[in-house]
């Protein structure tokens, strides 16, 4: 069962080429409980890995990786109006909202062409396009590495906040995601005043609404932004959008009027990373193998054999830029080993 000396190449969305001391597959939670019933491979454990698309990985893991690829898709609740889906962990996010999409289930649409695995929907708390997963999450099934026991989280208990959870902070690295359950409509509300949505869909020249027409509206600018981590390594956003005070968004107001902003509450707003990260020249930034996309300065790459520590440490140099020029403290959204 236990492979050694891997490449992660193949199994990060960067394209990092690393070797893991010790890997292994699981596709259920029976063989996640019975792999980590032995003490000595328990102790073990480095990482989890989902589908690779949100950690950027530096160097060697010593110790040993598992990959998640614990599958499915069934129906454990339904009535006229809702459904109530089990996915498992390793399902692959993309083909999971196309699916729902076949079947005329609403709520995910707008989270179409996301890259990675259904584990980490809850644990980033993804989201895209005014949609969040904490929207449709139901529950989540995830095994505790310590007592080797199946534990489940609801809505609250996950602690849910932007691109955050429960498992990013208190809990990293204490549990493995199994199975994820979402609670979907089948008579969808359309959402589509976030971002272009609305435009292309007109550029599309859709006249009635639907499922697959606001998830090929999502796909459509998503590709024209966002490389193919197939072609060129990427792991999508590398930072979050910063909240701040308003007090500090209107003084760079003052020198840039056109900043796009998005009010929180009362005391603060959302700021746009990207344009941030623009503004301070980044945006098509290439040094040997890696860089800042030329079409979203959110996106650092690997064009080809760029190390982990390349892209962190221009990641870090970004940091510093947006900090001096805008007074703004940006956070990275991708896990870093």
């Amino acid at each position: 069962m236990l492979e050694h000396n891997i490449s992660l190449r193949p199994y990060n969305t960067f394209g990092i080429d690393v070797q893991a001391e010790s890997f292994a597959k699981i596709d259920s939670i029976d063989k996640l409980q019975n792999i980590l019933s032995d003490t000595k491979i328990k102790q073990n454990l480095s990482l989890i890995l989902g589908g690779g698309s949100n950690i950027l990985l530096t160097k060697d893991v010593q110790g040993l990786v598992l990959k998640n690829d614990i599958d499915g898709i069934d129906i454990i609740e339904e009535d006229s109006t809702s459904v109530v889906l089990e996915v498992g962990a390793g399902v692959v996010w993309h083909s999971f909202v196309l699916w729902c999409i076949n079947k005329g289930y609403g709520g995910l649409e707008n989270l179409s062409l996301i890259p990675g695995n259904v584990g980490a929907s809850p644990m980033q708390n993804i989201g895209a396009y005014g949609v969040e997963i904490k929207d449709c999450f139901e529950s989540l099934d995830a095994l505790h590495i310590e007592d080797n026991v199946i534990h489940t989280f609801d809505k609250s208990t996950c602690e849910f906040g932007y691109r955050e959870s429960v498992f990013k902070r208190a809990l990293k690295g204490q549990y493995v995601i199994c199975k994820v359950r979402y609670k979907l409509s089948k008579t969808p509300k359309f959402n589509t005043s976030y971002g272009a949505i609305q435009q292309e869909l007109e550029r599309m020249g859709v006249d009635t609404l639907s499922l697959k027409a606001i998830s090929d509206a999502v796909i459509a600018i998503r590709q024209s932004k966002l490389p193919d981590p197939k072609e060129i390594g990427n792991s999508g956003s590398f930072f979050k959008n910063p909240v701040v005070p308003i007090t500090l968004a209107n003084k760079i107001k003052e020198d840039y009027p056109e900043m796009p902003s998005y009010p929180i509450d009362d005391d603060h707003v959302k700021l746009a990373a990207g344009w941030l990260i623009e503004k301070c020249g980044w945006k098509g930034y290439r040094k040997d193998d890696y860089g800042v996309h030329a079409k979203q300065a959110l996106v650092l790459v690997n064009y080809g054999k760029a190390k982990g520590s390349d892209i962190y440490n221009l990641s870090s140099e970004i940091l510093a830029s947006v900090h001096e020029k805008f007074g703004v403290q940006l956070e990275r959204e991708v896990n870093i080993l």
